[in-house]
């Protein structure tokens, strides 16, 4: 049997984002990005009532300040006390997962959608996916852009601005375009 085109998607397949199914889930995720958006004055519990109607997991005390933009919502995975500033972008064609008490500045964009570098390939309309790791404890500095199919592991520190284009070691710092070490590992914290 034939794989959806959301499958093909979320097992990293090419797929075609027109797809009528694919299609319908990001009109319902605009929807529903307009509602939270527009609750910014709302209390928190209202804010995070919203986050759990759309999103894959959203664990207790985890916050999103709006502006935020997403395709689909439902991919995103969010683990306790996370928070990410206004104007985040998570394009979330596959699975997103930010680990507990992760900080997300301002203005971070988390791409986990990709394109044939191949111009021809590029031209037949098809796109891919790869999932993106965030650990626990990170700190993703504001402006900063993680690509697809990076994994970025505990306690590391982006700076603000870098463009993440490969995995993050736990405990290192990276910063600058693309991304590299300036610390291998923090000394721990006493």
């Amino acid at each position: 049997m034939a794989l959806s085109e959301k499958e093909k998607m979320l097992s990293g397949q090419p797929y075609r984002p027109g797809d009528p199914q694919l299609q319908a889930e990001m009109a319902a995720a605009k929807a529903w990005m307009v509602r939270y958006n527009a609750a910014l004055a709302e209390s928190p519990t209202v804010r995070h009532a919203l986050l759990r109607e759309r999103l894959g997991a959203v664990g207790e005390g985890a916050v999103i300040r709006p502006p935020f933009h997403c395709d689909y919502g439902s991919h995103i995975h969010l683990g306790e006390g996370v928070f990410l500033n206004y104007n985040c972008v998570i394009l979330d064609v596959a699975e997103v997962r930010i680990g507990a008490g992760s900080q997300i500045g301002p203005a971070v964009q988390i791409y986990a959608a990709d394109h044939p570098r191949d111009a021809q390939a590029r031209a037949t309309g098809l796109e891919s996916a790869r999932p993106v790791r965030i650990g626990r404890n990170v700190w993703i500095g504001g402006g900063a852009i993680v690509l697809p199919g990076v994994e970025i592991g505990d306690g590391a520190v982006v700076g603000a601005g870098s463009v993440v284009t490969g995995d993050v070691a736990a405990g290192a710092t990276v910063v600058g375009n693309p991304a590299r070490v300036v610390r291998a590992r923090q000394p721990p914290e006493v």
